[in-house]
């Protein structure tokens, strides 16, 4: 038996024995293999019909009831909550609105405000300084995806802050009495590496300032554990694993115990206490409501509440040991139809240390990726040689995998 056809049949074996097989029936699809949900998630199958249904029925017949009778105005919370255990957090700590930009920008902005805040008591997860006055730098991730970076810079210019760029590495090591706020990734939108949450929070907590982790790749695809790891703040988006949607919108996690210290730097009406109070003075809601800033994208929004049904009677965890399985025998495949040294993968070979996408260089990678989309393999390209393909378990399956490697192959021969 060839090799060819030795993977395939393993292929066929692996969906078989798939636990999760059945889900991609949730979705709609065609015959492409769609190795992209790392951009854009698939369409869920209940979405048109409850988009529908919010247009015609919800705003067409009950109009301004609808905020009331369908529950518009809860479902910014409503839906966070729903988000919440696919990120390992609790009730009552998630809100969803605005862009991940907008979160990022929320969250970066109150972090160093709560450092500045804080007083010789220390700080409730660690030691801090004798007087939080002195902290007056922002550490970002040099890797980071480019609009963290510009909300990075803005911040520091607004709270009079400098602003530092350093890898996750080397971030353990660049901490210090100075550090108010740290802005990191889960993971690497361009490699897939997985940065180990859990130590840097640690690190970040022991040097006495707060963390805000960027979620985008990693909610919906493997565990993040935020709640247990005592993470102060956190952002995503919706649009990728979580299949929401274009411009679905994204979530901000504010942890349960400082939610009363949480300062918004955009203070709309909607986190007001008494919202139709119409008070000339802010005072801000409890709990995470104190992220929402005006009126919330309804239509966006319960789109995205319909896709997140997808998620019933699904455990992140199975999707992550089937996400590393998928890219295993990715990168297996990759081995045996790709000519040697054509490409060069990005992304770690160790499980501990890999998202849920494989990143591949090639030097002529944009064309490459419009071969590959010609014949039915969606993948995406970054500049200026990256190839990258997106592996959401819920709809991939092993033969897709394999037909994508072959395929690339075939392109590359």
């Amino acid at each position: 038996m060839s090799e060819l056809s030795e993977l395939a049949a393993e292929a066929e074996k692996l969906d078989a024995a798939d636990e999760l097989a059945a889900l991609r029936a949730r979705f709609v699809l065609d015959d492409a293999v769609y190795l992209d949900g790392n951009s854009l998630g698939a369409l869920p199958a209940g979405v048109p019909a409850r988009v529908e249904d919010v247009v015609r029925r919800q705003w067409g017949e009950l109009r301004i009831r609808s905020w009331e009778e369908s529950g518009w105005w809860t479902a910014p919370e409503r839906i966070g909550d729903r988000i919440a255990p696919l990120v390992g957090a609790a009730a009552g700590q998630i809100v969803v609105g605005d862009s991940t930009s907008v979160n990022v920008f929320k969250a970066l902005v109150a972090a160093v405000r709560m450092a500045g805040e804080d007083d010789g008591a220390g700080r409730a997860h660690g030691a801090g300084r004798e007087n939080g006055a002195g902290r007056d730098e922002i550490l970002v991730d040099a890797t980071t995806f480019p609009t963290d970076g510009y909300i990075a810079d803005s911040a520091a210019r607004m709270t009079g802050c400098a602003l530092r760029p350093v890898t996750p590495a080397e971030m353990p090591s660049a901490l210090g009495d100075r550090t108010a706020a740290v802005l990191l990734n889960h993971v690497d939108y361009r490699t897939g590496r997985l940065h180990d949450l859990p130590a840097l929070t640690a690190a970040v907590h022991e040097a006495g300032a707060y963390v805000v982790w960027d979620l985008c790749h990693s909610a919906g695809a493997l565990p993040v554990g935020l709640d247990e790891h005592g993470v102060d703040l956190a952002v995503g988006c919706t649009y990728k694993y979580l299949n929401g949607g274009p411009g679905s919108p994204a979530f901000l996690y504010v942890r349960r115990g400082l939610q009363d210290r949480f300062d918004s730097p955009l203070p709309g009406w909607n986190s007001h206490a008494e919202p139709f109070g119409m008070r000339p003075a802010y005072a801000p809601a409890s709990g995470a409501l104190r992220g929402r800033v005006g009126t919330p994208d309804i239509l966006s929004l319960l789109a995205l509440e319909a896709a997140l049904e997808v998620w019933d009677g699904v455990s992140v965890e199975a999707v992550r040991a089937k996400s590393l399985a998928l890219t295993d025998f990715f990168l297996r495949c990759v081995g045996e139809y790709v000519p040697a040294a054509r490409v060069e993968s990005l992304t770690p070979a160790a499980h501990a240390e890999r998202g849920s996408q494989v990143a591949l260089r090639c030097d002529d990678a944009g064309d490459v990726m419009k071969r590959l989309v010609e014949r039915g393999v969606v993948g995406d390209f970054r500049a200026p040689d990256v190839l990258r393909f997106g592996f959401t378990p819920l709809y991939v399956g092993f033969a897709d995998v394999e037909r994508a490697a072959r395929v690339l192959g075939e392109t590359l021969v």
